[in-house]
């Protein structure tokens, strides 16, 4: 399967740049979930089919579809202690490398498998690279349980921030909500700007009935920027 359009073509080229400077036969893997990931593990499967040694822990139940599909032989995470790398998109990326993470709602397993992995690339076309993270909504994983409660404790934290006036959006809506794979809704939040991601992050998890949230700080190690004409280039991040 070949990409048509010239973002998708250049999720491809990140995900082929990504195999070709970061993969090694016998690597055990965490990959990634959305659409440049996805494409990244089209690729995978390539490889595999050329001989390539690799396995890898899915990050979401699409992406376990899709790699027994392609081809790419699968681990359970419970069964890793480490994995050498993760490889997986994002919705934003910063030139830091913190990202918002989660628009296609499995952030908290793409979270759990980079924090096992040695090193984690982030793969993105060159349209998710940006100068502060906001412009994407930032979801929040919560327990279904109390949700309008757990949503005002968001808001008065994003108040302290001084992103107070964000509405609260349950993705889906309440009459057909998203479920994630784990079984819990998604609270998208438009802040527009998040000044001090670095010091927001560590602070939802404190909010009773919060399971996870999409910002992704001091996780990624390098990112791959893909561009339309088929380039892609490698930024290090540590």
């Amino acid at each position: 399967m070949e990409p048509t359009k010239p973002q998708d073509r250049a999720k491809l080229a990140a995900g082929r740049k990504a195999i070709e400077v970061y993969l090694k036969d016998g690597m055990r893997i965490g990959l990634g979930s959305g659409t440049t990931s996805h494409w990244f593990v089209r690729a995978l499967g390539e490889k595999v089919r050329e001989g390539f040694d690799v396995a890898g822990v899915p990050t979401s139940t699409a992406t376990r579809d899709l790699a027994i599909q392609c081809g790419v032989p699968l681990l359970d995470l419970n069964d890793v202690e480490e994995l050498d790398l993760t490889i997986d998109g994002a919705d934003e990326i910063d030139h830091a490398g913190r990202m918002i993470k989660g628009g296609g709602a499995c952030l908290l397993w793409e979270k759990m498998v980079a924090r096992v992995s040695r090193r984690m690339v982030a793969v993105v076309d060159d349209a998710k690279v940006v100068d502060t993270l906001g412009k994407f909504p930032l979801p929040i994983e919560v327990i279904r349980f109390g949700w309008r409660s757990t949503g005002r404790e968001l808001q008065t934290l994003f108040g302290r921030f001084g992103l107070g006036d964000a509405p609260m959006i349950l993705r889906g809506g309440e009459a057909n909500p998203v479920i994630t794979d784990s079984g819990h809704y998604i609270l998208d939040w438009e802040l527009d700007r998040i000044e001090q991601p670095d010091a927001l992050a560590p602070l939802f998890n404190e909010i009773p009935g919060v399971v996870e949230h999409g910002l992704f700080v001091g996780i990624a190690h390098e990112m791959v920027i893909g561009h339309a004409d088929g380039s892609a280039d490698v930024v290090r991040l540590d």
